[in-house]
């Protein structure tokens, strides 16, 4: 019998075998994340509502009808984060971070994120991103670097259809003419009351609008691209040029904005084909008056969002050969009270030479012993009688092959080492 309880409906949840490979492509992540010297923040999972209206954008859906804000106990207006740079940037403000070395400061983190909108398949109330951000440098090299991360981690994981869509938003220099410019042009457009009210708080957010009715009025909309300033044409221009040097193809994407106001200069999104209309796997960009604007000192950057659960379902849509390790390799099958004992030890003495083992439990006959030792995914059996323990060995099964062979205790550890290394 089933509990009467079920999860709050839109929550992404994972269970064994999925979250293995949940947990594995986190850490693939986390490679990358070390090897380009990003170091983890453990963050807070809901914040000051107000860092999210500062920093996100009263404009935005998601401050204006995604996010879970609740009161506390002490009447304080707290919100469970629903995106992650804003929460990032207060942490290294907080903690002074950008004065303690060498700018950028280069961090990562990951965990569940949180928005109310509407459940369908990539779009989820509870969903889970991993996040790096480089805070305190203008160079285009960190921005080339922040998408090779993020390019190297799929292609790591086998992705071969996934998308790189590339643009640059201007600075605060030069986006005010081209918004003023945006705005004329919206305002003749047949749009509905809510999306003329947004064109007056950010008209960029219209070219965000996925509905065809708006697609097809927006053809003739003037870009960003058109209208960049010589400094943000130069490091657009420079962000192109490093990344073809790496190999990164990309494709202008003119009418790129995403959907959160801090953005600026470069912007991009990885896209997944095969996903429908939630093809958007990760995305970021540089966001230079953010710190500004939540009360902080001028402090650019830049970084980036990368959704684990659609990344695994475009692991499941491309049917990509990245297996996450074995939760099992060996698996203990004890045969009486004696073997129980002895083979506890010797899994014991298996995980801390780092080979992954597990044993039968509740006294289980061979037959259901080895139900067990299928079911675990292990590669082999650790058979273990009382005539075996009074001969000094076990029977070590290979349970893809059958074969079937004895080996002395002593030599359990480092043959099954050996033969799992193979």
């Amino acid at each position: 019998m089933s509990s009467s309880f079920q999860a709050p409906k839109g929550v992404s949840e994972y269970v064994p075998p999925r979250a293995d490979l949940l947990y594995a492509v986190r850490e693939a992540f986390a490679e990358q994340a070390r090897l380009a010297g990003y170091g983890y923040l453990e963050l807070a999972v809901f914040e000051d509502t107000n860092l999210f209206r500062r920093g996100v954008g009263e404009s935005t859906d998601v401050v204006s009808k995604e996010m879970y804000t609740f009161e506390d106990r002490g009447g304080r207006s707290l919100t469970l984060r629903p995106e992650f740079t804003a929460s990032v940037l207060r942490c290294v403000l907080e903690n002074g971070l950008h004065k303690q070395g060498a700018l950028p400061v280069k961090v990562w983190t990951t965990g569940a994120a949180f928005r109310a909108e509407r459940p369908q398949q990539g779009r989820y109330r509870q969903f889970y991103q991993l996040d790096l951000e480089a805070i305190g440098s203008e160079d285009p090299r960190v921005d080339a670097e922040t998408i090779a991360i993020a390019a190297n981690w799929y292609r790591s994981l086998g992705l071969t259809r996934v998308r790189l869509l590339l643009n640059s938003l201007g600075c605060r220099e030069c986006r005010p003419a081209y918004r003023a410019r945006l705005q004329e042009f919206l305002r003749g457009l047949d749009l509905d009351e809510a999306t003329r009210a947004r064109i007056e708080i950010n008209p960029l957010r219209v070219l965000d609008d996925k509905r065809p009715q708006v697609r097809e009025q927006l053809a003739g909309a003037p870009l960003m691209a058109d209208h960049l300033c010589a400094a943000c044409k130069a490091h657009h221009d420079a962000v192109r040029e490093l990344l073809a040097d790496l190999g990164i193809e990309w494709e202008d994407t003119p009418t790129l904005v995403r959907g959160l106001d801090y953005y600026t200069r470069t912007t991009y999104e990885f896209d997944h084909p095969l996903l429908g209309a939630q093809s958007g796997i990760g995305g970021g960009g540089r966001y230079d008056g953010l710190s500004e604007d939540i009360g902080g000192p001028p402090l650019p950057g830049i970084g980036f969002g990368l959704g684990l659960d659609r990344t695994i379902l475009a692991l499941e849509a491309e049917g990509a050969e990245f297996a996450a390790r074995p939760r099992c390799e060996a698996f203990g099958v004890p045969l009486g009270g004696a073997a129980e004992r002895r083979m506890f030890g010797l899994v014991a003495e298996l995980r801390r030479a780092g080979v992954a083992a597990d044993t039968a439990f509740g006294g289980k006959k061979l037959k259901g012993a080895m139900k067990d030792a299928d079911r675990s995914g292990a590669r082999y059996a650790v058979i273990l009688g009382e005539r075996d323990i009074a001969d000094g060995v076990a029977q070590v099964k290979d349970l893809a092959a059958g074969e079937q062979t004895a080996v002395p205790l002593a030599d359990i550890v480092t043959t099954l080492k050996e033969r799992l290394s193979k």
